[in-house]
């Protein structure tokens, strides 16, 4: 229990040392660019070293999926907090993250999000949120895509839960591709509902990007899902379960 106690201080007391180091220059970085690009290079510094105190190595497979200069909505399963910095880190492409608002009211943490240009949304908001998040994605600089967790909120035992269509609406009506990516081992160094890590390894898996103008949305979310939830199976951290069928333009 001390050992717990004492590694969950460990990580957040260099949460806070470095959002309090990094803030500035982040937001001095996100006001004087137009683009918001060194802004994202500076929540790569506050990636890299959460990673390295946690003694979390990183494993990339698929990059060569990436298309340089492409937009892409990036869709991710979601089961740790560590799993922001391990794609902020592994996937070398500028991408800005669709965010829940409550983020925003964080001190300091929140105003430099928000002066990076993330996008925020208010899932009490229904289709008015998703309407909000088109106009901030055809705002984006070219080349700069977004990055949304379709599950919605974390995973509490790493499997995937059922993913909501807003992401896949986005990308279909706005001619995008989805970038599916899995990360795979998240779960083990950070599970929900604990503070205390463990060191080790974080896979991140790039997977062939997905057209999403073809196809009806309902089997475009089933092709997606089960891309993500491959590797999951195969590390035996999903049994794979259906996937939702959501309906309705609110369900984001």
């Amino acid at each position: 229990m001390l050992f717990r106690f004492v590694k969950a201080a460990w990580i957040l007391s260099w949460a806070v040392a470095l959002t309090l180091v990094l803030f500035f220059p982040i937001l001095f970085a996100a006001l004087l660019g137009k683009r918001g690009d060194a802004a994202f290079h500076g929540t790569q510094v506050y990636a890299w070293v959460i990673l390295k105190v946690c003694g979390i190595r990183l494993r990339v497979s698929g990059l060569e999926h990436i298309r340089k200069g492409q937009k892409y909505v990036i869709l991710s399963n979601h089961a740790s907090y560590l799993d922001p910095p391990a794609l902020v880190l592994s996937l070398g492409l500028q991408y800005r993250w669709v965010i829940k608002k409550e983020l925003r009211k964080v001190p300091l943490f929140g105003l430099a999000l928000e002066a990076s240009r993330n996008l925020f949304i208010d899932r009490s908001r229904g289709s008015d949120a998703l309407e909000s998040i088109r106009r901030g994605v055809a705002q984006l600089p070219e080349g700069t895509g977004i990055l949304l967790f379709p599950e919605g909120t974390r995973s509490r035992d790493g499997r995937l839960l059922p993913f909501k269509r807003g992401g896949f609406v986005i990308a279909r009506d706005g001619g995008l591709p989805i970038l599916p990516v899995t990360v795979v081992g998240s779960h083990e160094r950070l599970p929900k509902g604990r503070a205390a890590f463990t060191s080790g390894e974080i896979h991140v898996i790039v997977h062939p990007p997905v057209a999403a103008t073809d196809k009806p949305l309902e089997a475009l979310m089933e092709e997606v899902r089960a891309v993500i939830a491959g590797p999951l199976v195969a590390a035996g951290d999903d049994t794979a379960p259906a996937p939702s069928r959501q309906t309705g333009a609110g369900k984001i």
